[in-house]
């Protein structure tokens, strides 16, 4: 589900909107050939102007997640095989982590700090 933009982490507007959609694509909630949401109604959604979401979904193109009808919108462009062995990777390690009683933020710090180092 697509959230609005924490305006105080930190983080650029325009990388949380890309982030945002692509956890939805590896999610499998957008699917290749799904139709994004006009940028309006996307704007409204995220909580920025449509140049901020105009800017992510054109990074999204130039990665070659997302294409661009002119005058019909941005469509999904990616097959989800990647998405689908990724979580079946993350299912896999949570259950492990939770078996050994280790919480979701200790997982998060564990991540990060192995994530640096790989």
């Amino acid at each position: 589900m697509l959230r609005k933009v924490d305006k105080h982490s930190g983080v650029p507007a325009y990388i949380q909107i890309m982030n945002d959609i692509k956890k939805e694509i590896l999610l499998g909630r957008l699917k290749d050939g799904d139709r994004l949401p006009p940028v309006r109604k996307m704007a409204d959604i995220f909580g920025v102007n449509t140049n901020t979401v105009l800017h992510s979904l054109e990074r999204l193109q130039f990665e070659g997640l997302l294409e661009a009808e002119h005058g019909v919108g941005y469509f999904v462009k990616v097959t989800n095989e990647v998405g689908k062995e990724a979580l079946e990777i993350i299912e896999r390690m949570v259950a492990e982590l939770k078996e050994k009683g280790i919480d979701l933020e200790m997982a998060k710090v564990l991540l990060e700090e192995v994530w640096k180092n790989a």
